[in-house]
């Protein structure tokens, strides 16, 4: 394969990363929606939709890896095909925890909402938000921009310690709650391990950059 091939396969991989990312965002907010709705036919097309994330990643891993083995790059090409790789996890992984709520909006049936469903909605829209960010400083190969997305998964996570808070409280007055508040205790850490993982994928365009990892960074400052 000539250098334009290897150019426009590279070029290829990423736009196939963003379309995943694309897939990923959607399966978020129509887990939420469904989820607030109580719309339990698009909780179980979340559940069902899951597989073509699943898909897709694999797919990208063929192609990353075929690439290593036929082409053997070095350098920043390497890095390239193994961030690839990783942050075709990181999406497949966030595919799963919107999989997992629609998975407990079908289990929760009909049963009415408990409150603090507005808290959980800001943490989808912020875990959302790194998503898109994490995966435009990839295609920027944007250092600050991938670092703030890193910082800002603080927000998301005081949001997960201020529901847990309120569930956990709520609880305790009422006991008849425990099962629905233990549902939505389920949703936040899906929420929380969301952000987390566009976090991740931050960090790993920052490895693609500079070759190093946040804490260097840190050090180097």
């Amino acid at each position: 394969m000539v250098r334009a091939d290897f150019n426009r396969s590279l070029i290829q991989l990423q736009d196939d990363l963003l379309s995943l990312g694309d897939l990923v965002e959607k399966a978020i907010i129509k887990s939420m929606d469904a989820l607030e709705q109580r719309d339990l036919k698009a909780s179980f097309e979340v559940v069902q939709d899951d597989d073509l994330i699943d898909e897709k990643r694999f797919r990208l891993e063929e192609d990353s890896i075929d690439l290593i083995a036929t082409q053997q790059p070095l350098a920043t090409d390497l890095r390239t095909l193994i961030v690839a790789l990783q942050i075709a996890v990181e999406l497949e992984r966030m595919g799963d925890y919107a999989e997992g709520i629609g998975k407990v909006s079908l289990i929760i049936g009909d049963e009415p909402l408990f409150k603090h469903i507005e808290e959980l909605r800001h943490m989808s829209v912020h875990a959302r938000d790194m998503l898109r960010r994490s995966l435009k400083a990839l295609v920027d190969r944007d250092i600050a921009a991938a670092r703030q997305v890193w910082d800002d998964d603080d927000r998301v996570d005081r949001l997960y310690d201020e529901v847990c808070r309120e569930l956990f409280a709520g609880m305790a007055r009422e006991p008849q709650t425990i099962e629905r508040a233990t549902h939505l205790l389920w949703v936040a850490h899906d929420l929380e391990r969301m952000a987390d993982r566009a976090t991740n994928i931050a960090e790993r365009v920052i490895f693609l950059v500079t070759g190093g990892q946040v804490d260097d960074m840190d050090q180097s400052r």
